[in-house]
C-alpha cells in the first residue's frame, strides 16, 4: 500500500467547491420535504397557541452493512458489542442467503436458529429476528448468485432451473412477508471468471437468459418486494464506465427491454487493496450516477469497503474522511435510496481466518470497527452524520395560527403537542413526493 493515504483524497480536495454546492443543494432538495401539521380539539375546533416538539425517529433512506458475523464472534462480550454498535448505527442489514451454504445438504436448509454453525453464515431466522427486534430492514443476499449454487444441484441448465425455482418458492413462502428487499442476482458480469471446469456448478450462470429468468421467477415468489440486481465495481466506476455503452448499463437496459421487473440498481464500491485516487473523483462518481439514473430506477451503493492504509500513521482518520465525503456525495443524489457498507468489523472477511490481518480482505482493514469491536473514527463520523446532521428535531409554536409548517428529512417523526392543558402524542411519516398534511387532535 502507498504510504500517504492523503493521495486518495486528492480529487475531493481539488473539487471542494463542487462538493460543497452539490452536497448542500442535493441533500436539501432530494432528502428533505415540507409538511404542515394542523391542530384541533376533540370537537373538531382549530386550536391556536400550540407548542410542538417534533423528533425524527427513523430515516426513509437506508443505511446498512452486512450482518454476516451476527453471534459468530469468539466471546459473548464481542457478540454483544457487535450487535449494539450495529443497531445504534444502521436501519438496514444485508443477510447471507448464499444457496450453497444455506442448503449444503439437499432438503436440509439452515433457516432455523439452531442450525449447524457455518462461518460468516449465521442462520437466516436468527438474522431476521435480530432485525425485527431492532427496527432494521433485512435485505436478502442473494436469491440467485450463480457461483454459490450447491454441487448437489443437477449439472444441467434445466435441472438447475427446476431446483432453483423450488428454492425460490421455499424462500418466498418463509420470508416474502418479512424481508422487503431481495437481491436477485449478483456479479453476473464476472461470468468469465467462473468456467465450467472450476469445480463449481456454474452452467446456468453462462446462459443468456440468466438475469431475465431470475427476475421473472423472483417476482413470482416475491410479488410485493423490492427486487435488486447487483454488480462488482470494476464494471461500474473509473475505467469501467463508458456512459450508455458501459457493460452493466447495457445489461440492465436489455433486461428491462425484455420485461425484467428490476426495481433497484445495486452498485458495489469495494475499494480494497490499493485503489487509484481516480476512483474517488466526485465529478466522475456523479457522472456514473447520473447515467444510470436515466434507466428510471432507484440506485443503491450496495457494498462499500474503504481501506485503512496501515503504513500511514493517519490511516484511520483518512479512512473516516474518505467515507464522510463519499456518503455525503451519494446521499445527495436524487436516484439514491440506500448505502450499505460491507464488512462491519475488521478481521472477519471472506477467505481468511478470524484475526489474521495479513491475508485476503482482512489486510485491507476496511471495517468500521476494529477487531476488538471498538469503534474507528469512520464509525463515529457515520453515526454523527446519520443520527445528528441528517436528522430533524424541531421545537415549534403555532402562535395565532392553528398549524405549524416544517421542513425535514424524509422519515418517521414523533410529535408531542400541548395547548392550554390539552395534549397529544403521535407519529407522522414525512414521505418524499407526498402532500404531507397532518391533523392532530389534542385532548
Amino acid at each position: 500500500m502507498e504510504n500517504n493515504s492523503r493521495e486518495l483524497l486528492k480529487f475531493f480536495d481539488e473539487n471542494q467547491a463542487f462538493m460543497d454546492e452539490q452536497v448542500r443543494v442535493g441533500i436539501e432538495t432530494n432528502r428533505k420535504g415540507n409538511a404542515s401539521i394542523s391542530f384541533f380539539d376533540s370537537e373538531g375546533n382549530p386550536l391556536t397557541d400550540v407548542h410542538a416538539e417534533i423528533h425524527q425517529e427513523k430515516h426513509d433512506f437506508k443505511f446498512g452493512a452486512n450482518i454476516f458475523m451476527l453471534d459468530e464472534l469468539e466471546t459473548e462480550e464481542k457478540n454483544d458489542q457487535y450487535k449494539k454498535a450495529f443497531a445504534e448505527l444502521f436501519n438496514q442489514a444485508t443477510l447471507p442467503f448464499f444457496w450453497s451454504d444455506l442448503e449444503p445438504i439437499q432438503g436440509q436448509p439452515r433457516y432455523a436458529k439452531d442450525s449447524p454453525k457455518l462461518y460468516r453464515r449465521p442462520a437466516t431466522d436468527l438474522c431476521v429476528e435480530f432485525c425485527e427486534a431492532n427496527g432494521i430492514e433485512p435485505k436478502m443476499h442473494c436469491l440467485n448468485y450463480g457461483m454459490w449454487t450447491p454441487l448437489w444441484v443437477p449439472q444441467d441448465v434445466q435441472g438447475t432451473k427446476r431446483c432453483l425455482e423450488k428454492h425460490m418458492a421455499e424462500l418466498g413462502e418463509r420470508y416474502a412477508d418479512r424481508i422487503p428487499a431481495i437481491e436477485v442476482t449478483n456479479e453476473t458480469l464476472w461470468v468469465e471468471n467462473w468456467d465450467m471446469t472450476s469445480g463449481l456448478n456454474t452452467l446456468f450462470f453462462h446462459e443468456p437468459d440468466y438475469v431475465e429468468w431470475s427476475f421473472e421467477h423472483a417476482r413470482k415468489y416475491f410479488p410485493c418486494n423490492e427486487l435488486i440486481l447487483n454488480e462488482a465495481p470494476a464494471r461500474i466506476w473509473g475505467d469501467g464506465f463508458k456512459y450508455n455503452r458501459s457493460a452493466y448499463y447495457m445489461l440492465i437496459e436489455r433486461a428491462l427491454s425484455k420485461g425484467a421487473p428490476i426495481d433497484t440498481i445495486g452498485m458495489q464500491f469495494q475499494a480494497g487493496g490499493n485503489p487509484s485516487a481516480k476512483l474517488f473523483d466526485p465529478i466522475s462518481i456523479y457522472q456514473v450516477l447520473d447515467q444510470y439514473a436515466k434507466l428510471g430506477k432507484s440506485i443503491q451503493i450496495s457494498e462499500v469497503t474503504i481501506p485503512l492504509r496501515t503504513q500511514d500513521p493517519d490511516g484511520a482518520e483518512r479512512q473516516a474522511e474518505l467515507i464522510e465525503n463519499l456518503y455525503k456525495l451519494w446521499f445527495s443524489h436524487p436516484a439514491m435510496s440506500a448505502i450499505i457498507y460491507w464488512n462491519f468489523a475488521d478481521g472477519y472477511a471472506h477467505g481468511a481466518k478470524p484475526g489474521d490481518m495479513d491475508v485476503a480482505e482482512n489486510r485491507y482493514r476496511g471495517g468500521l470497527l476494529n477487531f476488538d469491536m471498538s469503534p474507528k473514527p469512520a464509525y463515529k463520523v457515520l453515526k454523527k452524520l446519520i443520527h445528528e446532521t441528517w436528522k430533524t428535531n424541531l421545537s415549534l409554536d403555532s402562535g395565532n395560527e392553528s398549524k405549524v409548517n416544517m421542513r425535514g428529512f424524509h422519515g418517521v417523526y414523533e410529535v408531542k403537542a400541548t395547548s392550554n392543558g390539552k395534549t397529544a402524542q403521535t407519529k407522522i411519516h414525512l414521505v418524499k413526493g407526498a402532500a404531507n398534511q397532518f391533523k392532530i387532535i389534542l385532548q
